[in-house]
């Protein structure tokens, strides 16, 4: 299988500096790769080289000729004036079909049914008159996601997408998302600090810490250094416990309130459960 975009040594940089160096991965139909690391990691980098809108400094970088072709299905993170455009929501779908419309003045019959069959399959047909800024947070989501497919049903890149969501929507993202890769095959590449999803929904795993940190498939990576070491801050050599510590195991002859985790030191772990995946990194 053939893959739809394939990085060979890629470095990638602003003004002779490299923000990301010596990256390997690729991403075939159907994967679901999530990419992790801490703020100023390169994540961004990345996803800017994948986009096409940062040439390599050193490596290679292969995009498949269907993605020439078709494009490719970008969410970026949302900006308070975004959240706030004034259109309808119908227009905000059918503005995916730009780059299909080209310079003619208006869309055509078959754009427009592409836009109203990305609707119905996120379930927002009903919403179609409806302005987009007055939409909930998780609304807002499935409209951009539906704009997305409008430019391709290959490879959707999607950045933070959940930030801002409360958990209701969160899980309903992670279901649409799930169909859309499972059911329709759509390729997803996704930037995340949400790692305890981002582990159980992906396939493959990319840790970015300006190098390749790890890569590979998702079951993994859990017990990998780079994980142990994303997952726990250090201090002194003792772990602070973060909700990631639904990764450690009872070890024999510690006491009932203390664990052994990943990365190898034992703590004591709080009774109380820490819900939604939250972790606790450093900025």
């Amino acid at each position: 299988m053939e893959p739809l975009i394939k990085c060979e040594h890629v470095d990638l940089g602003y003004e002779n500096q490299d923000a990301v160096i010596n990256v390997n991965m690729e991403v075939c139909p159907g994967d679901y790769l999530c990419i992790v690391g801490e703020n100023g990691s390169g994540k961004s980098t990345l996803i800017k080289g994948l986009l096409g809108l940062l040439k390599p400094s050193g490596g290679k970088l292969t995009v498949a000729e269907e993605l020439k072709t078709t494009g490719i299905g970008y969410l970026p993170q949302q900006t308070a004036a975004q959240k706030d455009f004034p259109a309808s929501v119908r227009e905000v779908v059918l503005s995916g079909c730009l780059s299909r419309r080209g310079r003619r003045p208006f869309y055509s019959k078959t754009e427009k049914d592409i836009a109203s069959a990305n609707m119905e399959k996120l379930g927002i047909t009903q919403l179609a008159n409806q302005c987009y800024r007055e939409l909930s947070g998780g609304q807002q989501q499935r409209v951009l996601i539906a704009r997305a497919l409008c430019a391709t049903r290959e490879l959707l890149i999607l950045d933070e997408p959940i930030t801002g969501l409360d958990p209701m929507a969160i899980q309903d993202f992670y279901s649409m998302i799930r169909k859309l890769n499972r059911e329709d095959k759509v390729a997803i590449i996704m930037v995340s600090h949400d790692l305890r999803n981002a582990v159980e929904e992906a396939n493959k795993i990319l840790h970015l810490q300006k190098q390749v940190l790890f890569y590979g498939p998702a079951h993994d990576y859990m017990n990998s250094k780079a994980a142990g070491h994303f997952f726990h801050e250090k201090e002194q050599g003792e772990c602070l416990p973060t909700a990631a510590c639904h990764m450690a195991k009872n070890v024999d002859g510690l006491e009932n309130n203390e664990q052994k985790c990943s990365c190898g030191h034992t703590h004591a772990h709080s009774s109380q459960k820490i819900e939604g995946g939250n972790t606790h990194e450093r900025a």
